[in-house]
């Protein structure tokens, strides 16, 4: 008897439980259209960073009509904005990223077509990514109405995510994730993934040096080349790559190398990526830098200053919050093809410069839940990792193989592949943010967590990018 009435409370408790994703669900595909056309929008005006004015402002349009309370211009960044529904803890907020990439303008066609000539282009599904994160949120926010949850749910929309931008970072500067309990994020890819990864914390800088001009052939000895304190500082970079560790990535491009070839440059200048698995282990690499370019310009006899553009976190993961957004995804399952897609991946994956790729079903599963895996790359997302708990997904948003930054990436987020994905991830993102509103002793456990992982319970943020202001005018 006692057994039986356990059944009975395990299913009464159950089928609410049921019901309310359902409508979360439900509601998410009957406004397939209106999100799909909201991404379309965005993707063809593809906006740089901090210069996302039409991206954000019809974000911001889609939560004021939900209900939305919005903060605008935050952090000093103009296109920054905050959306907020509810009171009281928790606290859940979901990230919406918007900016496109320079020179990868392309139509939704499965071969190379620019759209518009050196144009930007959306290569890394920023248009998805914004408008899925509004569409979870929504989602959220409606089941909170009618289920009358307490709590807040926290549209972030940030700005500038690729290269020097960093618009996170200066977020968390201004302290707008300091009262959140948990956030949630997704990123459109190649498969569908929510298993828990770290990334390598970046900084981004600036190597300037000043000599004297001087005729290269009438009188070079009066000279003193700023290229050549260029050339003899990436020289000895690259030497010291036999010194470092292998997960270190140093990367470098001459932006300034002189005017001609017969006047001696007295100005040259050398922008430096460098990364590492974590802050401390960037902060021994960027002293060795500092210290090539002192001799470079020590050995040329010219001077050397530099200037930090950008610095990021590594990603923090977190078990607890990944395993919840594990089930959620496993719950929604993967991107099925229609066979006029199947078509279009065949196609655009004879473009792919791959040896192997996995098969286009592959876009249909969901990938098994794995810990300690790292993404050899960055983003300004291991900031917010380190202030609060934080965890993300995967959608298909492109066909198997297609790599991040590139055209076939463009032509898969302008087109039905692209929605697929990208509502996949609201409907994940949603049945998470439901998850821990109903349970906030998960919350407590992914704050232990991050407690541990970071080492310490107080934690005092400071920028890897120091006291920089953001560069508001990078893209110009």
């Amino acid at each position: 008897m006692k057994k039986l009435l356990y059944v009975c409370l395990c299913l009464w408790i159950g089928i609410p439980c049921a019901l309310a994703q359902q409508e979360i669900t439900q509601e998410l595909q009957q406004k397939y259209t209106q999100y799909t056309a909201l991404s379309d929008k965005i993707w063809q005006w593809a906006e740089p960073g901090y210069l996302e004015d039409k991206t954000s402002n019809a974000l911001i349009e889609e939560l004021q009509a939900a209900g939305f309370q919005i903060q605008k211009g935050v952090g000093a960044m103009q296109t920054a904005f905050v959306a907020t529904y509810g009171t009281g803890s928790p606290v859940i907020g979901i990230l919406a990223e918007m900016d496109a990439l320079p020179g990868l303008s392309q139509e939704a066609l499965p071969f190379r077509k620019a759209k518009f000539v050196n144009a930007y282009g959306h290569a890394c599904g920023h248009n998805l990514f914004g408008v899925g994160s509004v569409a979870a949120a929504i989602a959220t926010k409606n089941w909170m109405a009618k289920a009358r949850i307490k709590g807040t749910i926290r549209l972030i929309g940030t700005p500038a995510e690729e290269g020097a931008g960093g618009g996170k970072t200066y977020l968390v500067k201004e302290g707008v994730f300091k009262d959140i309990d948990a956030v949630l994020h997704w990123h459109p890819g190649d498969n569908n993934n929510a298993s828990p990864n770290s990334s390598l914390a970046y900084r981004v800088a600036n190597f300037s040096f000043t000599g004297l001009a001087a005729h290269a052939s009438a009188s070079p000895e009066k000279g003193r080349s700023a290229l050549d304190a260029v050339e003899a500082m990436n020289y000895m970079v690259n030497l010291m790559r036999e010194h470092i560790s292998p997960e270190t990535r140093i990367h470098y491009v001459i932006k300034n190398g002189g005017l001609t070839s017969n006047i001696v440059p007295d100005y040259a200048m050398v922008e430096y990526t460098i990364r590492n698995p974590t802050a401390q282990g960037l902060e021994e690499i960027w002293q060795r830098l500092l210290k090539t370019a002192e001799a470079a310009a020590h050995g040329t006899e010219t001077k050397m200053s530099y200037e930090i553009l950008a610095g990021l976190y590594n990603l923090l993961p977190n078990d607890v919050l990944a395993k919840e957004m594990q089930k959620s995804l496993e719950k929604v399952g993967g991107v099925p093809y229609t066979p006029e897609e199947i078509a279009f991946a065949e196609k655009i994956r004879q473009t792919v410069n791959a040896q192997t790729l996995a098969p286009i079903s592959s876009a249909q599963t969901v990938r098994p839940y794995t810990t300690g895996l790292a993404f050899p790359a960055s983003t300004d997302v291991g900031d917010v990792s380190w202030v609060t708990p934080t965890t993300g997904l995967s959608t298909a948003t492109w066909v198997p193989g297609v790599p991040a930054h590139s055209w076939q990436a463009v032509a898969c987020n302008g087109m039905s592949i692209g929605h697929k994905g990208m509502m996949n991830a609201a409907q994940t993102i949603a049945l998470t943010a439901q998850n821990l509103f109903k349970s906030p002793n998960l919350i407590e456990q992914a704050k232990e967590e991050l407690y541990q992982r970071r080492g310490a319970k107080i934690f005092e943020y400071k920028s890897l990018a120091g006291d920089r202001k953001p560069p508001l005018d990078y893209r110009k």
